[in-house]
């Protein structure tokens, strides 16, 4: 298990409310959109970023996480578990605090490489489900 309950909680309340959604854009019927509606209900900033660079749910998106003029919380990773590696070494330099790997995406050498480097991780697991069993 890649992310104990623990973890999932600190993550989700205590680092931070900045997300950056790596693989985020306004298709509707791509996970990622749903996800990022839902943490913006439960407070989060939703920082979209994608090549595109769009506009999704009210905020200015970005082509990669080196393009974000701010600093970002958490790396929540919408991209298949091929790419996943490179967006958690961009979230390290990036100087996030965590990165979250969606469901199915799984790179066990990046958690290993992400946790080494300080950050917490989750992978394999989806916040807009975890955020309601909170409480």
């Amino acid at each position: 298990m890649y992310g104990d309950q623990e973890t999932v909680r600190r993550i989700l309340t205590e680092l931070g409310d900045t997300w950056a959604v790596v693989g985020l854009s306004n298709n509707r019927d791509r996970a990622a959109y749903g996800v990022a509606a839902v943490l913006q209900r439960f407070g989060k900033r939703v920082v979209p970023v994608h090549p595109k660079a769009e506009t999704v749910h009210g905020e200015q998106g970005y082509p990669s996480l080196s393009a974000v003029p701010f600093q970002i919380d958490v790396v929540d990773v919408f991209v298949n578990s091929a790419l996943a590696g490179q967006v958690a070494d961009e979230a390290v330099a990036a100087g996030a605090q965590a990165v979250w790997f969606q469901l199915d995406v799984i790179d066990e050498a990046a958690y290993d490489r992400t946790r080494a480097a300080g950050l917490e991780m989750v992978m394999n697991r989806c916040p807009a489900i975890e955020i309601p069993r909170l409480g």
